[in-house]
């Protein structure tokens, strides 16, 4: 069973952060994601289980990663993911009880909540690791940039 979330829902580049690290975990996120909003009645447990599994350890690293860095905004931050997991585990018992439309619910609301976590908090957070690693801010190319920006940087001389 599809929903009109899971017609629309994929990755989209303009979720990049800047940070590969970040960027990597954050496409196979969204996957998660896409995978749970198209999953049938019979696998959204155990894709539900597989999105649980890797927010669980993305959202521990990146936890760690801002107490480690003393991240300014990481407790609104590390909250949000807190709040998403005790979601997560709540919906996960209502599935295991047979109720399916909340997690069908949970998928969705997900799905909304990925790009602005995305864009705002982890952009914030790739930011201030780049300002911590090298005093820069992080860059970001994107795989369809315009063609003018394409031709540009063809043009521009080789850092090798």
């Amino acid at each position: 069973m599809k929903t009109s979330a899971a017609d629309d829902f994929c990755w989209n580049d303009t979720w990049l952060v800047g940070h590969g690290p970040l960027d990597d975990e954050h496409q196979a996120f969204a996957g998660l994601i896409a995978a749970l909003l198209a999953a049938t009645d019979d696998s959204l447990a155990s894709c539900l289980d597989e999105v649980m599994d890797h927010a669980s350890a993305h959202f521990a690293e990146e936890d760690a990663s801002m107490r480690r860095l003393n991240f300014p905004a990481q407790q609104c931050h590390m909250d949000e993911h807190a709040a998403v997991l005790r979601s997560a585990h709540g919906v996960r018992q209502r599935l295991r009880r047979g109720e399916v439309q909340p997690a069908r619910r949970f998928a969705s609301e997900l799905a909304a909540w990925f790009p602005p976590h995305v864009q705002h908090l982890d952009s914030a957070l790739a930011t201030w690791i780049c300002k911590q690693a090298w005093n820069a801010k992080p860059l970001v190319f994107h795989s369809r940039a315009h063609p003018r920006a394409l031709a540009a940087t063809a043009a521009a001389p080789s850092l090798v």
